[in-house]
């Protein structure tokens, strides 16, 4: 995997070891955890994941494709379920599936994301972001609840969250309200390149694993990123200098670690001016 990319990323962890040690003692109770984990491996495996974190008790694994995540989850649940319970503790496993930026050493926005996710799953759930589910394929959509979850805990996050398991879904797409037809065209230079259901995160930045990689030396080398959310599209800083964005032809306007909604067409200029005649400008419109 290069050292930044736009992945799946699955976090796991085993709930109810602690209640193992006094009946069983230490050795016992990290037995019973290493099964469900071994469990856990192999929906990962089978399912082409990669490992990128592993602690007692908890993993983070990314995927190529969201359907993957998706299925090795409900493989996980299933196959620690099926473990049967020691001293009256039934062993479970909490899931956190996003799609995002993953970085070297298992950071990154994806990662952090689906932590998040995992801090508000009960033992024995699994919650994707709408992000991840809106990534899944037609044959996959039933895999995610038909409608997003409304509890206290998930308000807290950034985007809605759907429950995943077998059978939680009874239609095979996504309501209207969480699809987003339209697509962001990029132009930079010669290149062409799409915000859309299938990219919905473009990483923008002098660094050369961006996916619009921007030459000038103001620009910072991960300057910012543009996001496909239900609301529509967001542009969001990260950088030192500044994005600078003309929407429609209106006045420029600078933002700095903030998010702003593009709409219509225009131009973003990644520390410099938009006004300036400037072979690294980038050129956008909705289409």
């Amino acid at each position: 995997m290069s050292d930044r990319k736009n992945l799946c990323v699955l976090v796991t962890d085993v709930i109810g070891g602690e209640r193992l040690l006094a009946p069983l003692g230490a050795t016992e109770a990290a037995h019973a955890v290493e099964r469900c984990i071994n469990r856990i491996d192999r929906a990962i495996d089978s399912n082409g994941g990669n490992i990128i974190l592993r602690q007692p008790g908890f993993i983070v694994a990314t995927f190529e494709r969201s359907d993957s995540a998706i299925i090795a989850s409900c493989e996980m649940l299933d196959r620690v379920l099926s473990l049967p319970p020691l001293s009256g503790t039934q062993l479970k496993v909490r899931i956190g599936i996003h799609y995002g930026l993953v970085e070297s050493g298992a950071g990154g926005d994806g990662v952090v994301g689906a932590q998040r996710l995992l801090q508000t799953c009960k033992p024995g759930q699994a919650l994707a972001s709408s992000t991840a589910v809106m990534l899944l394929t037609p044959s996959a959509r039933h895999y995610a609840g038909a409608e997003a979850l409304t509890s206290d805990a998930q308000g807290t996050l950034d985007w809605p969250v759907f429950v995943i398991g077998h059978r939680v879904g009874q239609v095979t797409s996504l309501p209207p309200t969480a699809r987003i037809s339209q697509r962001l065209r990029l132009r930079h230079q010669q290149d062409v390149m799409f915000v859309e259901e299938h990219r919905p995160i473009v990483l923008v930045g002098r660094e050369l694993g961006n996916d619009v990689v921007i030459i000038d030396p103001r620009a910072s080398r991960q300057h910012a990123r543009i996001e496909r959310r239900r609301e529509g599209f967001v542009l969001i800083d990260q950088s030192t200098n500044g994005c600078f964005v003309s929407i429609n032809g209106d006045e420029e306007r600078c933002i700095k670690a903030e998010e702003l909604t593009l709409t219509g067409s225009g131009r973003l200029g990644c520390g410099f001016s938009s006004k300036e005649i400037e072979r690294d400008l980038v050129f956008f419109d909705i289409v």
